[in-house]
């Protein structure tokens, strides 16, 4: 973004440039090249990450330009106008504490600047309808930016919260639904369940002796295992599915308008898919990893705590068993 300012900024100035040669206001023309040099540096300042730097030149070249313009050409000019601009930039970008400070020497500057050139005469005026011609450009010029960082803020806010939501719904490794997340969508299927009595279907899904591929081939194996099996899922599922990182290596997945038969069938279809992957690219040698699956369906009885825990004595019954197997309950 401040890489972005100072190259609008500098564009500016090199119009600043023939303007005011147009104008007949050769010292502010050539003002203008000192602007577009520090902006320049002020780029490059901020490419080597030197960014205090940076902030300095575009702080001294906006003061500076600013006090020149209107003394030379009068506060009609309206170069006062881009003082203005600090004020979001103070609010955003400064530790709490100088805030308020900051804003009350901008406020004294520019306060400052006003009294100065209600005492004296500009020193290179300019003609009525040239004043004017300036005074338009500059009041555009920072209408428009003011614009651009007024959207370039709401985009970031925007983003934060959605990153933030994302934060709080999902699980950071899986980018499924986080166990909090899904036990709020269970309680709105539930409460649809009763209302319009649609089957919904549910899978609690275990990792085999995933223990044994941390043990082997490390933590972080281990987590490639689970971010696969999440693919694996959102793959083998339909749009309407939901489905959590239970916990650990536990994924539960709710299926709505899915009968017994419907949700037997996708267990399978995911115990056959996770099975039949080839997970050598993961481990680098031939590692069965498998998957146990309990079902169940939801009744008009259920609460989120029942229903759950049947479907764990279903996948308890798939460990007593063998694993790598489907069961309902």
């Amino acid at each position: 973004m401040a890489k972005r300012v100072t190259q609008i900024a500098g564009s500016v100035d090199v119009a600043f440039f023939f303007l005011f040669h147009a104008l007949g206001s050769p010292i502010l023309a050539w003002v203008n090249i000192a602007s577009v040099a520090i902006y320049v540096a002020a780029y490059y300042a901020l490419k080597r990450r030197r960014n205090q730097l940076a902030s300095g030149l575009i702080w001294a070249e906006v003061v500076l330009h600013s006090a020149l313009g209107t003394l030379l050409i009068g506060w009609d000019s309206g170069f006062h106008y881009y003082l203005l601009m600090f004020i979001p930039a103070i609010c955003l970008s400064t530790p709490i504490r100088w805030v308020f400070p900051c804003l009350l020497g901008l406020l004294a500057y520019y306060i400052g600047l006003d009294a100065m050139m209600r005492v004296m005469d500009p020193i290179e005026p300019i003609h009525d309808l040239a004043l004017y011609i300036v005074h338009v450009f500059n009041l555009t010029v920072v209408f428009a930016m003011f614009s651009y960082l007024s959207l370039f803020y709401v985009n970031v806010v925007v983003s934060a919260q959605r990153k933030l939501r994302l934060m709080a719904t999902t699980d950071p490794l899986t980018r499924l639904l986080n166990r909090r997340q899904m036990k709020f969508m269970l309680e709105l299927e539930i409460e649809r369940f009763r209302r319009s009595e649609h089957p919904v279907g549910l899978l609690l899904l275990d990792v085999d002796h995933f223990k044994q591929i941390n043990d082997s081939h490390g933590h972080e194996t281990g987590d490639k295992v689970l971010e696969t099996l999440a693919s694996l899922l959102r793959d083998h599922l339909r749009a309407q599915d939901l489905v959590a990182r239970w916990g650990g290596e536990e994924f539960l997945i709710a299926m709505p308008n899915s009968d017994s038969e419907a949700t037997t069938q996708a267990a399978e279809r995911i115990r056959k898919a996770v099975a039949g992957f080839d997970w050598r690219q993961l481990t680098g040698e031939q590692t069965a990893v498998t998957v146990s699956i309990g079902a169940t369906q939801l009744t008009a009885e259920d609460e989120i705590s029942r229903l759950i825990s049947r479907a764990d004595k279903a996948l308890y019954q798939c460990k007593h068993q063998g694993r790598n197997q489907v069961a309902m309950h």
